[in-house]
């Protein structure tokens, strides 16, 4: 299913008016409210007290109404571009694919009505793209930064961010010109998820990729693993390929919640040497992360409000630290001596600002990184305190934004295993015969002909439950143990609710039924929709 946002294609691809968690219109107000408190009530206190200088620039309208970003990460060749082509499925302008690293640069893949690529100086200079921010890494990078704009419908929900192999062995040393892992971090504080690939055959982690995973500290809960190319090994050296990429990764990464996997096999072409022992899993795995990339947009406003409030919790540590500096500054003499000092007791300086104002320690930043961008400032120079600017970022946080938070609908209740069939009850399965070959293609599906009626049960999300639909399946007058076995062949996902697919799916066995056809054991392959997402 395609991930498209747009009201007349939503109709047209018979999704229903429900199958997103806002209606544009809905999904722009809330886009519109946190742009609103953000320049009224936070981005004051980043412009008073050089938030700018130590952490990053003042957001711009297009960052905040940017398309949810995901990004990707991993050593070359572990199927990255590959894996963009995929989700495509098509080619995009500047694409390579090979097995030496071939992404030299950072590519922002991104929707357009033309194929055309941004070179990165014109994208950091574009107000309608999110990139400003890059311009404070230079033209040593931007000039290995593009974008690369294609027509997709998968693009018109996301933005997907391509990296550069990340390098081993003597390559690591390859000077690049920029810092490789500042940049990464930039896109990690803007992406609402990020990929960390790794090929089956090659699991070792090289001390820059080591750099870059410790890089996303603070954002482990938007971070998945990709083990990809899991079917070029067999069952058995599959167990021992992720019992060991686990262990690597158990070195690297300093977190007590172990990361979700996800074992995958994403080829533009199947190579002739894959094994098929392991093909369910994989399967099975590669739709949960699709999954998760379908719902990114349905999240993206939630993303949004989290991120609006974690830079406002940070704005206001920020602000505190640089007026108690401020504060502690001598008026007249001594002042060279007592920067000095300050610098070198900052973290005892952070405790006594934590104390003061009942402040929790995690809100503070590395000590010694900060200490770094201190070092450039005069500290007699910084603003004293503004109470009332304090005060809007704790309205934001304590009002304003829990509000908007307020407007998100309740999503579909995860619902019971006995709720999940509305005939369950009656139990009794009749035995396997075969559907006419006529009914075995989803395109001889006439979805015209049901929409209406899936439409009146008042779709949520696109989906409706068990209980709305079963009066519609027993019009049909059939006995309520075929409907059991309609409702669990065409439920294929089995979460217990319908999308407009699945209930056209349940009709067309019905009609089948009812011109005299027997059910299958399993549903077809090819009465399943061809879809990705």
């Amino acid at each position: 299913m395609s991930l498209n946002f747009k009201k007349k294609q939503r109709k047209a691809s018979g999704d229903g008016a429900g199958s997103q968690l806002f209606e544009e219109d809905e999904y722009a107000k809330v886009i519109e409210g946190i742009k609103k408190i953000y320049k009224q009530k936070i981005k004051p206190v980043e412009e008073t007290y050089n938030f700018e200088g130590f952490h990053s620039a003042p957001l711009t309208d297009s960052d905040i109404e940017a398309k949810p970003i995901v990004l990707l990460i991993g050593q070359y060749s572990t199927g990255k571009t590959t894996f963009i082509r995929y989700l495509l499925d098509k080619s995009y302008p500047g694409e390579h694919i090979g097995v030496e690293p071939t992404t030299d640069r950072f590519v922002s893949v991104m929707h357009g009505t033309e194929e055309r690529v941004i070179p990165g100086n014109a994208a950091a200079v574009n107000q309608e793209l999110p990139f400003r921010g890059l311009n404070r890494f230079g033209q040593a990078f931007l000039s290995r930064f593009q974008v690369s704009q294609t027509n997709s419908p998968v693009l018109e929900n996301m933005t997907i961010i391509d990296t550069p192999g990340i390098l081993a062995g003597d390559k690591q040393l390859t000077e690049r010109g920029y810092d490789f892992t500042q940049v990464i971090e930039w896109f990690a504080e803007r992406a609402d998820l990020i990929l960390l690939m790794f090929d089956s055959h090659k699991l070792d982690i090289s001390n820059e990729f080591k750099l870059a995973i410790h890089s996303l500290k603070g954002q482990e809960e938007k971070v998945r693993v990709v083990l990809n190319k899991s079917d070029m090994v067999s069952q058995q050296q599959l167990m021992r390929v992720y019992g060991a990429m686990m262990w690597s990764l158990g070195k690297v990464v300093q977190t007590p919640e172990t990361m979700r996997v996800y074992l995958s096999s994403f080829w533009t072409e199947k190579p002739p040497n894959c094994f098929e022992d392991c093909r369910e899993l994989i399967e099975a795995e590669s739709k949960d992360l699709l999954k998760d990339l379908k719902e990114l947009r349905r999240n993206a406003a939630i993303r949004k409000i989290n991120e609006i409030v974690k830079r406002a919790r940070l704005a206001k540590v920020h602000a505190l630290i640089i007026s108690h500096l401020k504060k502690e500054m001598p008026a007249m003499f001594g002042k060279k001596k007592k920067q000095d000092a300050l610098l070198n007791n900052l973290g005892a300086e952070f405790l006594k600002i934590q104390q003061r104002h009942h402040l929790p320690s995690g809100d503070f930043p590395n000590p010694e990184r900060f200490k770094q961008n201190l070092a450039h400032y005069d500290m007699d120079k910084f603003k004293s305190l503004k109470e009332e600017l304090i005060d809007r970022v704790d309205e934001a946080l304590a009002h304003d934004l829990p509000r908007l938070m307020s407007q998100f609908p309740t999503m579909n209740p995860e619902l019971n295993q006995s709720e999940r069939n509305p005939f369950a009850e009656a139990g009794g399965i009749p035995g396997p015969g075969e559907i006419p070959p006529s009914y075995w293609n989803f395109d001889s599906i006439d979805k015209n002909s049901y929409l209406p009626n899936f439409q009146r049960l008042g779709p949520r999300e696109g989906k409706v439950s068990g209980a709305d639909v079963k009066p519609i399946l027993m019009e049909s007058g059939l006995p309520t143990e075929q409907l059991a076995q309609i409702w669990r062949l065409a439920d294929f996902d089995n979460d217990g609710y319908m999308d407009i697919d699945e209930f056209c799916i349940a009709m067309h066995l019905i009609k089948a039924m009812q011109n005299g056809a027997q059910l299958p054991d399993k549903l077809p392959h090819t009465l399943m929709p061809n879809r990705k997402f």
